[in-house]
């Protein structure tokens, strides 16, 4: 199966988050949630996606109400530099979302780590790498991180990381 583009980003951007110090399951939320927004952006934010539940979901499962209200508790706004994200805590780990839909790092898996088989590991290093290689005053800005970054690089990244798939 093939890398694109949408896979290139989530983990640049995970990458990014965990290079400015996230812990690897937020940021990989992180990651999968920009992804995710960046691709609605594209379309211009029009339907195409999953209609509201009106029932928070993680993990692609509707959360009892008891467990929802607990989690809607901990809702906040996070700033990753100058980019923000809504956020909640499942299990005392900060996880992104969208809508009702809480990216967790099972989704990333699921999303983005299975398009890359066994090779996910040496991309995830590669991807570090990279964000590791600038200034983080970079990696915090939003447009210097996606036109310097990823815009340079994400079809190539996709090519590569596609050869790379067992």
């Amino acid at each position: 199966m093939a890398v694109g583009r949408f896979q290139v980003m989530a983990t640049l951007q995970a990458a990014r988050a965990f290079v400015l110090g996230m812990a690897i399951d937020s940021a990989r939320s992180f990651g999968l949630n920009r992804a995710i927004f960046y691709a609605a952006a594209k379309r211009g934010f029009k339907g195409g996606g999953k209609k509201k539940s009106g029932k928070l979901v993680y993990h692609q499962q509707p959360l009892t109400a008891a467990k929802a209200k607990a989690v809607q508790k901990t809702f906040k706004i996070i700033a990753l530099g100058d980019e923000t994200a809504y956020s909640v805590k499942v299990g005392g780990k900060t996880f992104f979302m969208i809508g009702d839909q809480i990216q967790s790092p099972e989704d990333f898996e699921r999303q983005i780590g299975n398009r890359f088989g066994k090779s996910f590991k040496k991309a995830w290093a590669e991807a570090v790498k990279i964000c590791k290689g600038f200034d983080p005053a970079v990696l915090r800005s939003q447009k210097y991180f996606y036109e310097t970054v990823y815009k340079p690089r994400r079809d190539e990244l996709a090519e590569k990381w596609t050869e790379m798939v067992d």
